[in-house]
């Protein structure tokens, strides 16, 4: 019987995950927008949503923004591009998600008002759905501050219902609810980008790093994609944390194994118990890293030995 459970236990186990990667590996290189879609929208994995949108990006993938009009509540591929669900939206109830598809299934939303009055999202919903870019298509001008004043004014007239002798601030003449927006300044795109990742933990249309592109200029660091060229070297990457596993050594230590990326792929690195006692306690995943290691190979794989950490700041 031991030996019976060697055979039938290892054989088929390895046979089914040969299956399982061969699929897997057919449809990345085929159909990558559907892909990477059904993989995000699984929610499992090694890794978390912000590295699937990474490698989607590097597959040549497009990824569209959240939009009330078009989005589902998983994320969907088709051809070259990927839409974001709402799932994946911070502060976005289960129920109001639902609500938003089932509404757009009658009448696709022709106006802030209009979404506004037949979803009825709480306040901070609102406020994620216009952060995020998924209220931009009822919103010609592009401005997000136009549609949070739209959304103080919708919140005013509702806590306010107007009686046959008053009438809501807001209201024109002739019974009118449209609203134009007084004159506004012009957005802070990086405060516009700050939102966004807030909401959705990742941006639509670039790697993050790129807006450290700046602070960076005077350090000499390597990309992900050239570590091989600089085997055995010593170097300094920039990268964005996204995930990490930290272990015990034989002698009881700890350490970590973490995972960073850059706009150009992602790279293992070690942090042997020396490394991780002096640094670990500052590293998280909202921000970037300038990490300083030894390059090397393990098996075919490229790692970064690192010994040195140092935040980068804009």
């Amino acid at each position: 019987m031991m030996s019976f459970s060697g055979y039938s236990f290892c054989k088929p186990h390895s046979a089914s995950y040969a299956r399982v990667s061969f699929q897997a590996a057919y449809l990345k290189v085929h159909h990558p927008a559907e892909f990477m879609a059904a993989v995000i929208s699984n929610q499992g994995g090694f890794y978390g949503t912000f590295a699937y949108v990474s490698e989607a990006r590097r597959l040549g993938v497009a990824i569209l923004p959240p939009d009330i009009n078009t989005s589902k509540v998983h994320w969907t591929g088709c051809g070259t591009a990927i839409r974001v669900g709402l799932l994946s939206l911070k502060g976005l109830s289960a129920e109001t998600r639902t609500r938003i598809v089932a509404e757009r299934r009658h009448q696709t939303f022709r106006g802030v008002d209009d979404f506004l009055e037949r979803v009825k999202p709480a306040e901070d919903e609102a406020r994620a759905l216009i952060h995020c870019g998924a209220l931009d298509t009822l919103n010609p001008g592009g401005n997000h501050a136009a549609l949070m004043w739209e959304l103080a004014c919708w919140l005013k007239t509702r806590s306010k219902k107007p009686t046959p002798r008053t009438r809501s601030l807001f209201d024109s003449p002739g019974g009118d609810h449209t609203r134009t927006p007084p004159p506004l300044p012009p957005e802070d795109d990086r405060e516009r980008l700050r939102r966004e990742f807030a909401v959705l933990g990742f941006l639509c249309d670039r790697h993050p790093m790129v807006l450290f592109g700046n602070s960076l200029q005077n350090r000499r660091t390597v990309k992900a994609v050239d570590l091989p060229r600089h085997l055995g070297r010593r170097v300094c990457l920039a990268g964005w944390l996204i995930t990490g596993k930290v272990v015990t050594t034989k002698h009881g230590d700890p350490m970590e194994f973490l995972t960073f990326e850059d706009e150009t792929g992602v790279v293992e690195t070690t942090f042997f118990p020396a490394t991780y006692h002096r640094f670990c306690h500052m590293i998280d995943r909202q921000r970037p890293y300038l990490l300083t290691g030894k390059v090397e190979e393990d098996w075919g794989a490229i790692t970064l030995t690192v010994d040195r950490v140092e935040m980068i700041r804009r």
